[in-house]
């Protein structure tokens, strides 16, 4: 362990500093050991620097979760506890998102999207996971039960760590040089007797003649909630029913062909909460070598089995009517007998008649997944005797996802159409179809993809001369980095035979070469100034090179100032450059009113050719820490980031209509808008033509103290949002179910006040009011009140428990809401929910 002679200043200003970025202060940084003479501290590396540090001082700003906080609160799952930062905005996928999720968890910083927020554990990067050939980490892969904390830097941080971290990097430091046996069982459920989650872990340790050995495993288990089982759901009303329609008539009990008056409720089949299964194994490692030679390394294996559920696949299909117009002779049809005419059902210009129905004979779509995530790194340190002492590192870290998806009960719509034609009274006389139909229409859609990751580094980083006010202290490095990765899907999917879109397969892969380096200089015994630059080298885009500036002021013993500018970039994903093409038929009003139906195929495409998209960040703030007021710190940061470049897809309809006004225009070929208004070919590619403009403020204040014999602690965290602009639409404020919320104030509070042997904290979440993106009206602000209690029984047994959502708070309304009428990933859909746990350490 390399140390540094330590003033009661730096003591001071690294304690300061931990108060003031911390989420929670108990039990926070209590692997800083401080020597017995307390003149020697060991150097730490923080998050957004890879210069080592005597105390967690920087121009960026850092919010720290510590395992006691993440505890405290309940919290089952990464994505949980990150949701509910106030950095937090858009709609990251988690336990609450059912439709399109495929079981990912992600985090999104700032509503930048989780691509644009990059994912450490231990400091090094994290495979991508998921369905296959994925943007972004899947947070389900980290266990919970083997965090020590959580580590959330704020700032663009691509001169650091290269592509992805525009937004800023979530660090996950796990659980290490622990000694002894550790015995959790945690589990929830909620009010209603459903939505249960339980999870057993261990953790055992060991010492050994200059090392640490630590191994954990944990199993955990999710289980739904049913969308109309809360009794603010309002009924689903669907126009795809079980007993169908045709041409927009559905059949009486008198065989009469009338209005549709009715609508089918898809909220009995639907999820708020996906059930989950979770198995892990973990183990970090130190052993100090000869030569002053540390081996370190940490493995993970993490096993997720979870499901979603969506109502019967609604099945959509134009149907040809024979002896109408533009039927050729010998075509497959449908007769429309003399009920159906009376109804006014007929053939339109083409010679169809639509048919539409609920295929609840075939059952619910069930979405399942079966992934695997391993990862390991390792590393070898050792110190140079040049100058005051360098240290050097070289790593590699090897990352792999796999998983098989699947789809029960899809619907092959070619199958259909054929068993339509072939049994008309089977299908038109709204009984039920009979099991040999839906064993013929009916198949389960099967996937599979994967993610891969290799990277070696290498580093070093120490003083380099000595300034009147304290050593320059330097870090260079470098890094090569291998990713790929693919996505299968269904032959039939593939064929274009399911109801599902159609899809190819992605399959591809890419690999970058980085170095990069980082100053710190002490101008004055108060200014210090941090400088980092990194170029990188892909296969795919060409090059990048960006920077960092930051400056840090100390203007009194209370008061620093802060401020960093810096570049960022994001480099396109495997998906974006390989991804195989899609169709989707979209709502779109075509100009040359040539098209059958009012939705048009349109074809998704990928572009091998795509740039990176570049950024700009800015923060500037203040940490004050009165010397007046004991135990009180307080954090003031502005912040703003600029995406430019952003890989995106083009306006279609946008499209049409200026192709239509100018057949000449270019729009005509970007969209290949055949002539005379030919869309048979309609075509939309991911493209560099998107922007981001966000700023904000954020506010912490922490205060540590004593009074009626009690240790007390109150914690706040403030985000107020100034403006969120994406491709020139100004999201400040609003909510969407397909966005999600960018509420101008969100707000945690906390206290806590306990003694030696126990503890009471009550927390407190608000989410402001907003205005419907869709509608424009007022969405009501929202508060959520949690509390738990911790007990000490003795040395060895921990007892815990809380209650989230104690006045079972309904969520506000969306006009447009993903699900149930409101947004899932902002608002609570499940509502009180009661939490307990047990530790015994040996």
């Amino acid at each position: 362990m390399s140390s540094v002679t330590l003033t009661a200043k730096a003591i001071r200003r690294s304690l300061l500093a931990v108060a003031a970025t911390s989420v929670a202060t108990t039990g926070l940084f209590s692997s800083v050991a401080f020597a017995a003479d307390e003149q020697k501290v060991e150097r730490i590396e923080v998050t957004g620097s890879r210069i080592q540090r005597q105390d967690m001082e920087s121009a960026s700003p850092v919010t720290i979760i510590s395992a006691e906080a993440i505890r405290a609160e309940g919290f089952t799952s990464v994505d949980q506890l990150l949701q509910a930062q106030t950095s937090m905005a858009g709609a990251a996928l988690g336990s609450s998102s059912n439709n399109g999720s495929d079981g990912v968890a992600q985090v999104d910083l700032r509503g930048m999207g989780s691509q644009r927020t990059l994912v450490l554990l231990n400091g090094r990067r994290m495979v991508n996971s998921g369905s296959g050939a994925d943007s972004s980490v899947d947070l389900n892969s980290i266990p919970v039960s083997m965090i020590s904390r959580v580590e959330i830097l704020k700032d663009g941080a691509s001169a650091v760590y290269g592509s992805d971290a525009i937004a800023g990097v979530v660090n996950i430091i796990t659980k290490k040089d622990f000694e002894g046996f550790q015995l959790d069982l945690n589990g929830s459920t909620t009010s209603e007797s459903d939505g249960e989650t339980g999870e057993i872990s261990g953790l055992y340790g060991f010492n050994t003649d200059g090392g640490n050995y630590t191994i954990g495993a944990a199993y955990s288990k999710r289980e739904s909630v049913i969308q109309s089982d809360r009794s603010w759901t309002e009924p689903g009303a669907s126009s795809f029913l079980p007993t169908g329609s045709l041409g927009g008539k559905v059949r009486n009990d008198a065989g009469e062909w009338v209005a549709r008056s009715t609508g089918y409720d898809y909220t009995t089949s639907s999820y708020y909460q996906t059930p989950n299964e979770r198995y892990s194994l973990f183990a970090n490692m130190i052993q100090e070598l000869d030569n002053n030679l540390v081996l370190t390394g940490d493995v993970l294996y993490t096993k997720r089995k979870s499901d979603q559920q969506l109502a019967p696949q609604p099945a959509d299909v134009m149907l040809n009517v024979c002896g109408a117009p533009g039927v050729t002779a010998g075509a497959a049809c449908i007769t429309l007998d003399q009920a159906m005419t009376d109804g006014e059902i007929a053939a339109d210009d083409t010679g169809r008649v639509n048919y539409r129905r609920r295929t609840t004979d075939a059952g619910p779509r069930i979405y399942s997944q079966d992934t695997d995530t391993f990862r390991i790194s390792a590393a070898l340190a050792g110190e140079l005797d040049i100058n005051t002492g360098m240290n050097w590192d070289i790593g590699y870290t090897y990352g792999k996802n796999k998983a098989d998806s699947s789809v029960e009960n899809s619907i092959n719509a070619t199958n259909l159409k054929q068993s339509v034609y072939a049994n008309q009274d089977a299908w038109f006389t709204g009984v039920p179809l009979t099991g040999e139909i839906v064993n013929d229409i009916s198949f389960t859609d099967n996937a599979d993809g994967g993610n891969e990751q290799h990277v070696v580094s290498a580093g070093l980083n120490g003083e380099l001369f000595d300034l009147s006010a304290g050593a320059v202290a330097f870090a260079i490095g470098a890094e090569y980095r291998y990713e790929s990765g693919f996505y299968n899907p269904d032959p039939v999917t593939v064929a274009g035979d399911s109801t599902a879109a159609q899809q190819d397969a992605t399959d591809g892969d890419y690999n970058v070469l980085s170095v990069f380096q980082e100053v710190s200089v002490p101008f004055t015994e108060k200014l210090t100034g941090e400088f980092a630059l990194r170029y990188d080298d892909y296969s795919t885009f060409g090059k990048a090179s960006t920077w960092k500036v930051g400056l840090t002021y100390e203007a009194t013993d209370d008061l620093m100032l802060r401020t960093v500018a810096a570049t960022g970039f994001r480099a396109p994903s495997i998906s974006e450059l390989f991804g195989g093409d899609t169709g989707s038929y979209d709502y779109l009003d075509d100009p040359w009113k040539n098209a059958q139906d009012p939705q048009i195929l349109v074809r998704y495409t990928s572009d091998d050719d795509l740039k990176a998209e570049e950024s700009d960040s800015y923060t500037a703030g203040l940490v004050y820490s009165p010397n007046y007021v004991e135990g009180l710190s307080v954090t003031l940061d502005y912040w703003r980031f600029k995406v430019s470049n952003a890989i995106t897809r083009l306006d279609v309809q946008a499209g049409l209509e200026e192709c239509f006004a100018n057949a000449s225009a270019a729009a005509c070929e970007t969209f290949n808008i055949g002539a005379n208004g030919d869309l048979s070919n309609l075509t939309n590619s991911l493209t560099n033509v998107g922007s981001q403009d966000t700023s904000g403020l954020d506010f912490n204040l922490a205060y540590n103290f004593e009074a009626l014999s009690l240790d007390w602690k109150i914690s706040n965290d403030t985000t107020y949002l100034l403006n969120f602009e994406q491709e020139d639409n100004d999201y400040t404020n609003k909510i969407d179910g397909n966005f999600g919320a960018y509420a101008e104030v969100r707000n945690n509070f906390s206290i806590q006040a306990g003694q030696d042997s126990w503890s009471v904290n009550y927390f407190n979440r608000y989410i402001g009011e907003m205005d419907d993106l869709n509608t424009g009206d007022k969405v009501d602000a929202i508060l959520y009140h949690n509390l738990a209690g911790t007990y000490y029984v003795t040395d060895m047994i921990t007892l815990s428990a809380g209650v989230k959502n104690i006045t079972d708070e309904e969520p506000s309304g969306v006009s447009n809401g993903s699900d149930g009428g409101t947004v899932p990933e902002v608002y609570d859909t499940i509502g009180r929910q009661y939490y307990g746990g047990v530790t015994v350490k040996f």
